[in-house]
């Protein structure tokens, strides 16, 4: 009867819950709790669920195969560990994300004269393994003194330079010695800093590069994309084409390059550093007879007899009327060819007549000498040439240039580049050890006279025009 009635009532009326809880105390039976509307079905009670068995856990050691394949999904690999190898294709995007970010930041920090010739993503270089750009940032030290080979980027020109030794030497000829004029003297203490000579001359190989613009022809030729170091060594000022064959027809391939000015010579130097990034200068008189004496003290670097002169250099007695290619003779004790004779060579030097006089006037040794520019004419060469006899070759033997270098010059004005008369006459380069500042490097750039004359004549050639 019970179970009818509390079908047919309200059963969550108050009163009926009353009227139950009284029957059940008086029938003594315990009451049902009603369940939640949204449960389904029973709730077990607590005490009678049993512990999980152990079993039922994953163990520790045993992770199950689920946990293993989901983790690289939301791993990040740090730097020290190791990237995950199911999953092949992420570990390439980290690497060139890497790669690339060191490379990007090596060429922002290296100097404007060293940029990469290739691109960086393509060599992808690393922090570990810096490119040339950074070697070319490195300060140089005295263990790098060893002899290298310059290839000029985009062609197949390289020249050789040879290490020389800082130290101090007697600049100068002695009284006595055959031969010797009055501006070799006084002889004075000089000291030099160490630095790089070219082992040979500046041949037409190299130096037509820029003097005819070849380097650039090329590229456009070949549909090549200028590099940083390209567009740096664009934008250095070349000469005007030569109005005759400059060889005279004594030969180009391996000859050195001849009749050019000493404002020449600087501007292919400035040239040359922005292409290679390596700092190249003229050297002054007192590095180039410092070089070319290798520690000698004699009136050649092989000693004092002329006889022996075939055999070390090309001169008036075996040239037959015309220079030859570099090389071919004996080199001095430090490495270098062609000191003496084939063709003379410039220094960063005004020629100074009086200029030992000058330096031994303080009575104390001389660092690093160099008689600045003022006047076009004289500028110092040095070493003789295949014009010259025995006593223009000596270590000592100072020479300048003069006006009647252009005599056959024909343009107007007449250019600032050649010495059409000046076949005797070619250059070659140094790179100190030490790389000087902005400041000291201006020292041996075009001085203010050069620099005038250089805007002079571009002014004159435009209104020409």
């Amino acid at each position: 009867m019970l179970s009818v009635v509390c079908r047919r009532r309200a059963w969550q009326q108050p009163a009926t819950w009353l009227c139950v809880l009284a029957l059940t105390v008086m029938l003594g039976c315990t009451p049902r709790t009603p369940e939640p509307a949204k449960s389904s079905g029973p709730k077990p009670a607590v005490e009678n669920v049993k512990p999980a068995a152990p079993a039922a856990k994953p163990a520790p050691e045993k992770p199950k195969p689920v946990t293993d394949r989901a983790k690289p999904m939301t791993h990040h690999v740090t730097a020290t560990e190791t990237p995950v190898k199911r999953l092949p294709a992420a570990a390439p995007a980290k690497h060139v994300s890497q790669r690339a970010a060191p490379a990007a930041a090596t060429l922002a920090q290296a100097p404007n004269n060293r940029p990469a010739a290739k691109s960086p993503v393509a060599k992808s270089p690393t922090p570990e393994k810096p490119g040339k750009t950074e070697m070319a940032a490195k300060p140089a030290a005295a263990a790098d003194m060893k002899p290298y080979t310059e290839k000029i980027a985009g062609s197949d020109v390289k020249f050789d330079m040879v290490p020389i030794p800082g130290g101090e030497f007697i600049l100068g000829s002695p009284a006595g010695e055959k031969g010797r004029k009055n501006d070799e003297g006084p002889q004075v203490q000089v000291k030099i800093e160490p630095f790089w000579m070219g082992k040979c001359e500046v041949t037409w190989d190299e130096y037509e590069l820029w003097g005819l613009g070849l380097d650039r022809q090329r590229r456009q030729v070949l549909n090549r994309q200028s590099t940083a170091a390209d567009k740096m060594a664009d934008a250095v000022a070349r000469p005007t084409k030569p109005y005759s064959d400059m060889t005279f027809g004594m030969g180009k391939e391996g000859y050195p390059a001849i009749c050019m000015t000493q404002l020449a010579a600087k501007m292919y130097c400035n040239w040359l550093t922005a292409k290679t990034g390596h700092y190249y200068r003229l050297p002054t008189e007192a590095e180039w007879e410092y070089a070319c004496r290798a520690g000698t003290k004699t009136a050649y670097s092989f000693g004092d007899d002329p006889a022996k002169l075939n055999d070390y250099a090309w001169s008036a007695a075996n040239s037959d009327e015309k220079y030859h290619k570099v090389g071919q003779k004996k080199p001095n004790p430090w490495g270098l060819y062609d000191m003496h004779g084939n063709v003379a060579e410039w220094c960063c030097d005004q020629y100074v007549p009086d200029r030992y006089k000058q330096l031994t006037a303080s009575g104390k040794v001389v660092d690093s000498p160099l008689a600045l520019g003022n006047t076009e004419y004289p500028r110092l060469v040095r070493g003789g040439a295949w014009t010259d006899e025995a006593p223009l070759l000596r270590s000592a033997a100072r020479r300048g240039s003069s006006k009647e270098w252009k005599q056959q010059d024909p343009q107007i004005p007449q250019s600032i580049w050649y010495f059409t008369d000046a076949d005797f006459v070619g250059f070659r380069v140094i790179r100190p050890l030490r790389r000087p500042t902005p400041a000291e490097a201006a020292k041996y750039d075009l001085d203010e006279s050069q620099k005038a004359a250089l805007i002079d004549y571009k002014k004159a050639k435009a209104s020409n025009e």
